[in-house]
Parts: structure tokens; C-alpha cells; sequence
């Protein structure tokens, strides 16, 4: 089927009081994967591709973005694509030429005045083009560099949470579409410890006035997930629990087979332990509370 836009399964989601799940994809299998889950979950999905994917591919954005489209396109279920955590203003400007139909711009790391300007200029680029704009506010730690390295981890910290009322000033000053909020998860993690604060997503919501995102959603477990879909969270963000477990199943498969030199079989099965992955947590997620 032709491509979904993210804003419309965003703003399904919402108004249905669930949430669309948003995958990270770094590879082919990733992307397979993320299709496969969703098929067999019965919901549509969010491919994501993020900038420190394409520095990872030499820069450029059309190869994976081209495959993504591909398997997108026959997929049975709709499937959107989202460009995420654009830093740079030359990769957002290929967005809308590449089929995404969605990107999250990223100016958190700048002092609040800078990042609702930065912001305010990108949302009124992307909306030019017909492309929906997500933009983060707080700290929500723990994104890797370019080399693959994160940054010690700090969204843990009441200081790094989203304020309400910042979050209603920057929403009307810049026009993005959502906001990604900070209420404790943190990007990267590879153990599902985190603790949300409920109460903080409680008065964002209505302060905010458009959908909310939670990134790192790889570090949360299942119960928090599903309280901060009930709290007015309507796009779920997920990269680290899929690259888990793909890294996981080709350990135990090279394990088992310490002979192995073609990688398509320990790829298959990283792809299934990634499918498998991915639609366990469409159901946390999309689930009507």
C-alpha cells in the first residue's frame, strides 16, 4: 500500500487514547523486521531513521531511505517514514525528496531561546513542504554521538524533565505538529528500568496541546510504558531494544556455530529475534487502555 504519513497515524492514535510505535532501523533486517512485527501485530508502525544512522552510512540518506520505502510499500499494513533527530538543516532539507513524511528536528541541546528559534525557522520549512515537525524539550540523555558513545546518562534528573509551562510557550512559539517530552527515560538503555513521572506527563499533556513522544522508550518496562500511553503519550520511540535483540541472537548463533562464515543465516535469525521483539511491543503500546 502507498506510504503513510506520520502525522495521520500520530493523530489516530491520539484521539483513540493509544500510541503508534516508532522504530529505529540501521539495516535492511531492521527494516524487514520492523515491518514483520507489524504485520503480525495487525497495527501500522513508524520507520524511523535517525542522522547518526546516516553519518553510520557514509552520509548518505537515499539508500536506506529508498529500501525503507520498498518494503514499506508492500507492506499489509500502513507503514510512514519519520527522519529522526535532525541536527543538521542540510539533511532536513532532504527529507520530503526521500518519501519521509515526517522528521523530528533536534535543538534540544541549545539554550531554550535558541532551540525554540532553530525550531520555529525548521517547522516553518518542514510545513512548507507538507512535512509534519516533532521537536524535543528537556533532556532526554543518553543519545549516542557519532562514533556510537553516549554521553553519561542525566534524564534521570528532575532538573532534565520537561517544564510545563516552557513546553506551552515553545509549542505556540515554534508550531511544531508534537513534542517529545522529558519524564525520565533515557536513550541507549539496555536494561528496562526506567520510572516515568506520571504526574509531570499529567499537566504536560494540556500544556503542551499537541501530541506528546517519548524517546527511549527501550528502557522502559512494559507497565510504565503502558501508564504513559493512558497519560496522553501518542508516539512511542524504540531503537536500543531492537539492536538487543539482533545482537543477541548472532552471539547465541555464532555460538552455536563457531565455524559460521556466510552471515545469512545468523542474519535470519536476528531478523526474526527482531521481528518478535517488535511486535510484543506494538501490543504494550497500541493496546486501548
Amino acid at each position: 500500500m502507498p506510504l503513510a504519513a506520520s502525522g495521520t497515524l500520530v493523530s489516530r492514535a491520539a484521539d483513540a487514547g493509544t500510541a503508534v510505535a516508532a522504530f529505529n532501523v540501521i539495516t535492511l533486517e531492521h527494516v524487514e523486521a520492523v515491518v514483520g512485527g507489524a504485520e503480525a501485530a495487525g497495527s501500522p508502525v513508524i520507520l524511523q531513521v535517525s542522522e547518526n544512522a546516516v553519518l553510520f552510512r557514509g552520509g548518505r540518506l537515499l539508500p536506506l531511505a529508498r529500501a525503507a520505502a520498498a518494503v514499506a510499500e508492500q507492506a499489509a499494513v500502513p507503514v510512514a517514514l519519520h527522519l529522526d533527530h535532525v541536527q543538521s538543516d542540510e539533511l532536513l532539507r532532504q527529507a520530503a525528496d526521500a518519501g519521509f513524511s515526517s522528521v523530528m528536528y533536534d535543538a534540544a541541546r541549545l539554550p531554550y531561546g535558541e532551540n525554540l528559534a532553530a525550531t520555529h525557522a525548521a517547522a516553518d520549512w518542514a510545513h512548507a513542504q507538507g512535512l509534519w515537525i516533532e521537536a524535543e524539550l528537556g533532556e532526554v540523555g543518553g543519545k549516542a554521538e557519532a562514533g556510537g558513545v553516549a554521553p553519561p546518562l542525566s534524564a534521570h534528573a528532575p532538573a532534565a524533565r520537561t517544564d510545563p509551562e516552557e513546553a506551552r510557550a515553545f509549542v505556540a512559539g515554534t508550531g511544531v505538529d508534537a513534542l517529545a517530552v522529558a519524564i525520565g527515560s533515557t536513550h541507549a538503555m539496555t536494561r528496562r528500568t526506567a520510572a516515568l513521572d506520571h504526574e509531570l506527563l499529567g499537566r504536560l499533556g494540556p500544556a503542551a496541546g499537541v501530541p506528546l513522544v517519548l524517546h527511549g522508550s527501550s528502557g522502559v518496562p512494559d507497565d510504565e510504558l503502558r501508564a504513559a500511553v493512558t497519560g496522553g503519550i501518542a508516539k512511542v520511540n524504540i531503537g536500543t531494544a531492537l539492536n538487543v535483540a539482533m545482537t543477541t541472537a548472532i552471539r547465541e548463533f555464532l555460538a552455536a556455530h563457531p565455524d559460521a562464515v556466510d552471515c545469512r543465516p545468523y542474519l535470519a535469525s536476528a531478523r526474526t529475534a527482531m521481528t518478535e521483539a517488535v511486535a510484543r511491543l506494538i501490543g504494550v503500546v497500541s493496546a486501548a487502555p
